[in-house]
């Protein structure tokens, strides 16, 4: 079964996520703005994407260009900043076991089925 990790109000978490339907996988979605995640499975989901924390900063964000842009910090702080502000966390997010993708655009997917 897949998960994703899905913002309602992104157009792009929506095409992941109606890429999954139209292929009828099992799928599981989790809001991960109203249930944020937790520091570890944050740090699993980055294992699995095989990327620098760094990468999956949405640096088009406001909160990221008044408080981050320009600044240096350490791949743990980058992970403490997504945690304390989700809305910087890239999307979709696309887990199959071990392996995860940035669903962008939704035909990234279908590297993890």
């Amino acid at each position: 079964m897949l998960t994703i990790y899905h913002n309602t109000r992104c157009k792009k978490s929506r095409a992941g996520l109606e890429y999954i339907q139209k292929k009828g996988l099992d799928y599981k979605i989790v809001e991960y703005l109203k249930f944020p995640l937790t520091k570890d499975e944050l740090k699993n989901i980055i294992q699995k994407l095989n990327v620098k924390p760094f990468n999956l900063i949405r640096t088009q964000e406001a909160i990221y260009k008044s408080d981050f842009k320009g600044k240096e910090f350490t791949d743990d702080e980058w992970v403490d900043i997504l945690i304390q502000h989700p809305k910087l966390l890239q999307r979709p997010i696309v887990v199959n076991n071990n392996k995860a993708v940035l669903g962008q655009p939704a035909e990234e997917i279908e590297k993890i089925l």
